[in-house]
């Protein structure tokens, strides 16, 4: 019979990488709720139209990539490619703003886009997502970019870059777009097929193509910086300034867009150079009006997110986390000792020691094999001879020293000494 394999693109986390995915999240979790983000849980099921209304239903995530499908009364649904018109989605209908506690959120999961998997990027893949509404500051606008930086930091990421542009709003930007429409039709025989589409229906998303030859096109392109109002101006003014209080680097890059519709004003990735073509680690901006575009309240929101596979990836490259092992492993020798071997495992395991015991018996030389394989820090050898003196034997694995320790001591013995050091 043909074994059953995973979806293209949709990958197992296998335990020798989740102490990666652990390690993240706990970091994530720590410097969020740092800066005051509370964790919301929305589902990985929503209505379709919440993507299409928010996203834009020109953009590619809506036309080509979204898993979408009818469920037996014919609504339409969709796997969620994205957190934040979740988050708004649940923020509008639980009233939140009510709370006025309820501005930061933050959530850690899974997403979908029928694309083409490469490295780091795939059909199901996991976000950190952080979002604020309700705050028209462009001090809400640097920290939010400072918050991204700090978690970076603390997991140890280096060679990246912070780059940051504002792209407008509903003022200023339909200008700067007709005169980019203009400027793309007299460059349309230079521009990929996708290009060549989205230059009449979304042609901001034109400066995001990787494809060489749509990038020379865009060489002389109209820059976004020069259509800004005054309003826009004063505030991406604001926000450099703010980073720059807090000798926060960074790099204007006024071909920078997002590939969502809903971003306005302020928008930034960071950025590496070690991922190929898709190099942005994370990124985010201020989508003022999607709220009210929702049916609810016409409330600011600014936040970013963050693709945990590529993420993961970088850190591979720079430093290892070891696994999580057990810090005793537990040989039994002899049937008659496989009864107190267990009642030691779980003495350790109610004292915070992590204990494996020597599961399917075999010598005492293969089951020592197997603890080195393992990493345990100590064997504890459980032996007939060895009850039959009230001890047992302590192994400190690293060292290669032993030493009997009576029986109802070992537990004590042992929760003080969990890691790796001399008996």
């Amino acid at each position: 019979m043909e074994r059953v394999q995973a979806v293209r693109g949709m990958n197992d986390i296998l335990p020798d990488a989740v102490h990666w995915w652990q390690k993240v999240e706990a970091t994530a979790r720590q410097v969020l709720e740092l800066y005051g983000y509370r964790e919301i849980r929305t589902p990985l099921v929503e209505k379709l139209e919440l993507f299409a209304r928010s996203i834009g239903e020109s953009t590619d995530i809506v036309e080509k990539e979204m898993y979408a499908f009818a469920d037996s009364k014919g609504q339409w649904l969709a796997l969620r490619p994205e957190a934040t018109a979740s988050m708004v989605r649940a923020f509008i209908e639980h009233n939140l703003h009510a709370d006025p506690l309820a501005r930061k959120f933050y959530t850690i999961g899974p997403m979908f886009r029928h694309e083409r998997p490469q490295k780091g990027r795939y059909r199901q893949f996991h976000q950190i997502d952080a979002e604020v509404f309700g705050i028209d500051d462009p001090l809400m606008d640097a920290e939010v970019m400072v918050t991204l930086c700090d978690f970076l930091q603390r997991l140890g990421l280096r060679d990246t870059g912070l780059h940051v542009n504002s792209l407008g709003c509903p003022a200023c930007r339909p200008r700067f777009r007709e005169d980019l429409k203009a400027f793309l039709q007299d460059r349309a025989s230079q521009l990929c097929p996708d290009c060549d589409r989205r230059r009449h229906v979304n042609p901001l998303r034109v400066f995001d193509c990787k494809v060489d030859r749509c990038r020379d096109a865009l060489n002389d392109a109209p820059e976004l910086g020069q259509y800004l109002c005054e309003a826009c101006r004063r505030h991406f003014d604001k926000v450099l300034e703010y980073l720059s209080h807090l000798h926060v680097a960074y790099d204007v890059d006024s071909r920078m867009v997002r590939g969502l519709d809903y971003y306005m004003r302020t928008t930034f990735e960071v950025i590496t150079d070690r991922l190929g073509a898709q190099n942005a680690v994370g990124g985010g901006g201020r989508y003022d009006g999607l709220m009210r575009d929702l049916g609810g309240p016409d409330l600011p929101g600014i936040g970013f997110a963050i693709g945990m596979e590529r993420l993961i990836l970088l850190l591979q490259q720079e430093k290892t986390w070891d696994s999580k092992k057990p810090d005793v492993f537990i040989a039994v020798v002899g049937d008659e000792a496989v009864g107190q071997a267990f009642r030691l495992a779980q003495d350790l395991r109610t004292q915070g020691v992590a204990a494996e015991l020597g599961h399917g018996g075999g010598s005492l030389k293969s089951q020592m094999r197997r603890a080195n394989k393992m990493g345990a820090a100590h064997v504890v050898i459980v032996g007939e001879e060895e009850l039959a003196k009230g001890a047992v034997v302590v192994r400190h694995m690293v060292s290669k020293e032993q030493r009997q320790v009576p029986l109802e001591d070992v537990a004590a013995f042992l929760a003080g000494k969990s890691t790796i050091e001399s008996l």
